[in-house]
């Protein structure tokens, strides 16, 4: 009987992901298709853990030319493992949407920013996007707006896996490198 529960265990399938003491779901469901978790990273800033990162598409990919460009239902959860107030998060958010280098980002900046409230730890900010929707963002629970459009999808999935991510140790994370 004890060999058999090892045994059931050995083989069964893991039902999160967990890094830096994080664990978010192994699954999420974004317009009725369950997504898969690609892989989870750290953003880190002067040695302060940030938050963790997890992407969500419908099939693992270390391709980030392809999970920026698909038009497929995916996710980017951010689960704060730091405090941030709104007026910070609203300053990142307008910096990376503006640095982003794509119209689109820098179009919806002052959108985005405005969306954003006072964080605490444990707290998830959430991308959702799903085709002919557009991307949703979704802070502490509460659905703040949806933008529509590939382009805006393509810019905001391109801040966190095109060539100048907030870290390359996130973006590979993501990735699941």
């Amino acid at each position: 009987m004890r060999l058999l529960l090892m045994l059931a265990l050995a083989v069964s399938p893991a039902l999160a992901g967990k890094l830096a003491g994080v664990t978010l779901p192994d699954t999420v469901e974004v317009g009725g298709q369950k997504l898969v978790l690609n892989g989870m990273g750290l953003r880190e800033k002067y040695f302060i853990d940030i938050y963790v990162g997890a992407l969500y598409l419908p099939a693992k990919t270390t391709d980030a030319s392809e999970a920026i460009s698909s038009d497929v239902p995916k996710q980017i959860t951010m689960h704060m493992t730091y405090d941030l107030s709104k007026d910070k998060l609203a300053e990142t958010m307008r910096e990376s949407m503006n640095n982003a280098g794509e119209p689109e980002a820098k179009k919806h900046a002052e959108t985005l920013a405005g969306w954003m409230e006072d964080v605490v730890e444990g707290d998830q900010i959430i991308l959702r996007y799903e085709p002919g929707t557009g991307t949703s963002v979704i802070v502490k629970g509460n659905p703040k707006g949806t933008i529509e459009g590939t382009p805006f999808m393509r810019a905001v999935w391109g801040i966190y896996l095109g060539p100048n991510p907030p870290t390359s140790a996130l973006k590979k994370g993501l990735l699941g490198l």
